[in-house]
């Protein structure tokens, strides 16, 4: 975790650009990369960032030309947490949540688009949280994750003794919360908690598995299989089932179905609508 208040920018040749203090957006092919911009710190998070960050998240959830999300930190960090002097200064007590779902970060789970953290490094406290929100997590094998709740004299925050037994199971989740040791991204890859991919060319890499999801598949079945991947977390293979017949006979009526075939039949790239 880091503590201070310094700024940064980054800017990167793309597609298009839109920079704010704390957190740039490039969107390159339908892809929106976001940066956090607080190297010197981490990347550590504050309050502004926090604004910015779901101001962009919702901004892109209505731009129907960006279809999946990439989320990585400027630098050698991904989030290395809070900045540690907002949290000496913040309210004691948080204002508790009534809802199901908390939108303070769980409004990333309603997403239509595919969300993917690039974790390029320290990735600690709520720059976890964040990332354990994503739908896929790649990890190069030097960086270092950790829920230090424990040793900081706190609980686990935002979610995450819910989402980490769900991800990794029971007993990995309270390895990591209950000691708050570090782990490697190469150990974060045996977990099942995120996948490894080398430090050179990372951010390459990722990005090329996104534009893979962008512009090969449906813009419809993904957001559908999202739903379906999050359903499947509580409910039964009855239900599904239910689901994936019902979702199956609605997909055949499609103009994506009828381009999904006929660019199989054409050997040539798919141009889905999602409709």
């Amino acid at each position: 975790m880091a503590a201070g208040n310094t700024e940064a920018q980054q800017t990167s040749p793309g597609d298009s650009q839109l920079q704010s203090s704390e957190l740039g957006c490039e969107i390159r092919n339908r892809v929106a990369l976001l940066t956090i911009n607080r190297p010197e710190r981490m990347n550590a998070w504050t309050p502004a960032l926090e604004q910015q960050f779901k101001a962009r998240i919702l901004e892109i959830r209505s731009d129907d030309e960006i279809r999946c999300i990439v989320l990585t930190g400027a630098g050698k960090a991904f989030c290395a947490g809070m900045d540690m002097q907002v949290l000496q200064s913040g309210p004691s007590t948080p204002t508790p949540s009534t809802a199901d779902a908390d939108p303070r970060y769980s409004y990333l789970t309603t997403l239509d688009k595919p969300f993917i953290a690039a974790i390029n490094g320290a990735a600690a406290g709520v720059g976890l949280c964040i990332a354990l929100y994503s739908d896929l997590r790649f990890v190069t094998p030097e960086a270092r994750l950790t829920a230090p709740y424990a040793r900081r004299g706190l609980v686990a925050e935002h979610g995450i003794a819910w989402l980490l037994p769900r991800l990794i199971g029971p007993m990995h989740a309270a390895d990591l919360l209950l000691s708050g040791r570090t782990v490697s991204g190469a150990e974060a890859g045996r977990m099942g908690l995120a996948n490894v991919l080398p430090a050179e060319g990372f951010l390459d890499a990722v990005l090329e598995r996104a534009n893979e999801i962008a512009n090969l598949g449906s813009p419809r079945s993904t957001r559908i299989m999202k739903q379906q991947l999050l359903a499947a977390r509580e409910g039964t293979l009855a239900e599904a089932t239910r689901v994936a017949d019902r979702e199956m006979t609605d997909c055949k009526a499609t103009e994506d179905f009828r381009e999904g075939v006929q660019h199989f039949i054409e050997k040539r790239p798919p141009h889905f609508t999602g409709r």
